[in-house]
């Protein structure tokens, strides 16, 4: 571990004297992970965290007082003002509906993520100007009332639609719109059945989510193994009911042209592994701390 992530871990640290955290505090990124994580901060500390020039990752500290929080969301930076509205609660009442209000869209984007928010303010946020907010509240919102999901579905801008159509389960009689919707077609075939025209559809996002499809028919797996496209052969290969023969013969005609790519295809087919977790750094004693912070010269 290098000298800033022992610096880091040491700011995590629980139990930490306050005369070495004091200290720790003039390394940015050590400050940083203390202000962010720490639930022992007092007034004192805080504020001089603010001073050295760290209030946005205190502001995403939701161990730091709600009377600090709230005057977060004053700040005249956004960034600050995004990283408390993420998470802030209704304390004193009015905060959220503030921040529902914020001029810079970004934190209006950052408030959709808030668990406390009420539904009020997310179906005024469902409306809000800005179709980065409204594809925000899609994806942090998945039980919004028919009328926000059918609003959302037909949205004006073609991202909204193509995130709501993933993320809800359309109504029957929006299912013909959503179809001749090239923004919403292929995440609209999951609801209806396979047909020889959506497998032979020029888009292939259309073809490979038919190619997933849970009813997908026998004859039109076949075809969809020979498809032109890498990732929808992938899909066919992915299928739990791709005959074993099939699925190594589809395997071999897959040549990725990245590594990004070779690993979006084996992770489509299970075939993916994460590295373990790294162990906890261990705790160190005074006089080690002491060492370190002499070290990095604090």
């Amino acid at each position: 571990m290098d000298l800033d992530a022992q610096l880091r871990a040491l700011a995590a640290q629980e139990s930490l004297p306050t005369d070495l955290l004091r200290r720790l505090l003039r390394d940015q990124g050590a400050r940083g992970s203390a202000a962010l994580i720490r639930k022992d901060l007092t007034e004192e500390l805080i504020e001089e965290i603010i001073a050295l020039g760290s209030a946005r990752s205190l502001a995403a500290n939701s161990h730091v007082p709600s009377w600090l929080r709230a005057r977060f969301v004053e700040h005249p930076e956004p960034t600050v003002r995004c990283a408390v509205a993420a998470s802030i609660t209704d304390e004193p009442p009015g905060l959220l509906a503030r921040l529902a209000d914020d001029p810079d869209q970004s934190v209006r984007r950052f408030l959709t993520m808030n668990k406390h928010l009420p539904p009020d303010l997310l179906a005024r946020l469902a409306a809000d100007p800005e179709p980065g907010v409204r594809s925000s509240v899609v994806s942090h919102w998945r039980d919004a009332p028919d009328t926000v999901r059918r609003a959302l579905l037909t949205d004006t801008d073609p991202d909204v639609r193509r995130c709501s159509a993933r993320a809800y389960v359309p109504p029957a009689d929006l299912l013909p719109v959503l179809l001749a919707d090239p923004a919403t077609r292929a995440d609209a075939v999951r609801h209806v059945a396979p047909t020889q025209e959506l497998a032979t559809d020029p888009d292939s996002d259309v073809r490979e989510a038919v190619a997933v499809h849970p009813d997908l028919p026998a004859g039109l797996r076949d075809q969809l193994a020979e498809d032109p496209d890498i990732f929808v052969r992938n899909a066919i290969a992915a299928r739990a009911d791709t005959p074993a023969v099939m699925r190594e013969r589809v395997v071999a005609t897959l040549e990725p042209d990245s590594d990004l790519a070779e690993w979006m295809l084996a992770f489509a087919r299970g075939h993916h592994s994460c590295p373990p977790a790294a162990a906890p750094p261990p705790s160190l004693s005074r006089d080690e701390a002491e060492a370190l912070l002499t070290r990095a010269g604090l």
